[in-house]
């Protein structure tokens, strides 16, 4: 019988160490190493996966000049899901292996499972669906109630990561998914499903089946109570694409963004509205993050963001009130809240508005996470709206970067957001010099402003 070997593995990063400490000597994460109990590899073992896998006997890569590799356009499958297509970067490429997270009960499944039967009905592929936490029937009951029963699309219940592969061998699906990469576990390791080890061995495995055979893969994997994917960081590295579905499980609507893309572009993003026949695509988000009431409010902004490829129209809230604190709070959703204090400071030293005894609340509608920049200006002529108890005009909108000089940097796409913002019925635009467009666009008025001093002239003219 082969003699143990006792390790420590962290969870955070993956690095193995023979001792335990305290704190990982790689990614310096503190209780963070595990301690796994390992054999060592027999020839049987060995043998039983180069039989399962077929990895043995594989022709060797050859030395080949940049100018001898061509290069030749992937094929792409469309999956029928218009907002799934584009985050991708305009559908699967064969060969590719996709990792998608989310909070549980978010509609990873319900997504994959829809995407799987379009596929299979439009484009004549054979799918294969692993599912490792859910048996066939639960399945089934899901795809009763999406009216998905009657789709050709193959389903597998099994963890086994080497009988997994060997199925596919034999099968030859275009398209797997494995629900989720937690559950599945590898005959080399003796560890339990789930750990560091089984997720990053077990996937190491699947890719290597995707590339060499040119199947397109889909992990599903589990996420932590931050919202980051579970298990180690070489996970992200060896895939292709992530993608993480976000939202809150008491709306309807859900966003799939993507932050890893060696296919397409990065942080692009899809709008989903949850129905009782599954995910639908929202071809129009700008109108679910305004739907706003008839009158004008004080605090309330709109600005244009940019995601990805297109431009996206969000409402900014902010409260301003007296503290009865010592020490006043700065509380931001969907803002970073080291942003809101830079720009709190700014706003009082370039603009003359000081906040230091009023309480500061901000709110992105709709669930959005400002990454970008562009929503500085909004985020100041919010809280000067709510500060003053002024309604800015519901057909105004603000982008730019604030600077700490107090200079209002331009942005990406200045002029297409401006035209964005025009088709939805806004006749006022505050921007950046730089960002004002060459030409008038109709049914527009673009303000363009080079200092903070300049937008809170342009605000308080508009009050008047």
């Amino acid at each position: 019988m082969a003699k143990a070997k006792r390790i420590y593995v962290c969870k955070e990063c993956g690095a193995q160490t023979p001792q335990w400490a305290g704190r990982c000597s790689d990614c310096g994460a503190w209780n963070s190493l595990e301690e796994q109990l390992l054999t060592a590899s027999t020839a049987s073992a060995q043998a039983t996966v180069s039989r399962h896998s077929g990895y043995a006997g594989e022709q060797k890569n050859e030395v080949l000049p940049l100018q001898a590799v061509t290069s030749e356009q992937a094929v792409r499958w469309t999956t029928g899901l218009p907002e799934l297509d584009r985050v991708l970067g305009g559908g699967l490429v064969t060969g590719s292996v996709v990792l998608i997270g989310g909070d549980p009960g978010i509609g990873k499944s319900t997504l994959l499972l829809q995407a799987m039967a379009s596929m299979a009905a439009s484009s004549g592929l054979s799918p294969l669906y692993v599912s490792g936490e859910e048996s066939l029937q639960q399945i089934r009951l899901r795809a009763e109630r999406l009216q998905l029963e009657q789709s050709p699309v193959d389903l597998l219940a099994e963890t086994h990561a080497e009988q997994m592969i060997a199925t596919a061998r034999q099968r030859q699906p275009q398209v797997m998914v494995i629900d989720s990469i937690q559950t599945v576990f590898t005959e080399l390791l003796q560890s339990a499903p789930g750990t560091v080890a089984q997720v990053r061995e077990s996937a190491a495995q699947l890719v290597r089946f995707a590339k060499s055979t040119g199947t397109t893969m889909i992990l599903v994997g589990h996420v932590t109570k931050q919202g980051a994917l579970a298990g180690p960081r070489v996970l992200e590295h060896m895939v292709d694409t992530v993608l993480y579905f976000e939202g809150d499980t008491s709306t309807r609507f859900r966003i799939l963004r993507a932050v890893k893309n060696r296919f397409g572009a990065v942080n692009e993003l899809g709008v989903f509205g949850m129905t009782e026949l599954g995910l639908k695509e929202v071809s129009n988000p700008s109108a679910i993050f305004l739907s706003r009431g008839e009158k004008a409010v004080p605090g309330s902004v709109v600005t244009v963001v940019r995601e990805g490829s297109r431009p996206l129209l969000v409402e900014v809230q902010a409260l301003v009130d007296d503290s009865p604190l010592g020490n006043p709070r700065r509380v931001s959703v969907g803002l970073e809240q080291n942003r809101l204090a830079m720009l709190l400071a700014i706003l009082h030293r370039h603009g003359g508005i000081t906040c230091h005894d009023q309480d500061v609340f901000i709110n992105v509608v709709g669930g959005v996470k400002l990454s970008e920049t562009g929503a500085d200006l909004a985020v100041l002529a919010a809280v000067l709206s709510s500060l003053r108890n002024k309604a800015l005009p519901r057909d105004w909108v603000l982008f730019g970067e604030v600077g700490l000089t107090g200079e209002i940097r331009p942005v990406q796409g200045g002029e297409e957001r401006v035209r964005d913002a025009g088709k939805h019925g806004f006749s006022h635009a505050v921007v950046a010099a730089a960002n004002a467009p060459r030409k008038p666009i109709s049914g527009i008025k673009v303000i363009a402003v080079q200092h903070l001093a300049e937008a809170i002239e342009a605000l308080q003219n508009a009050w008047h």
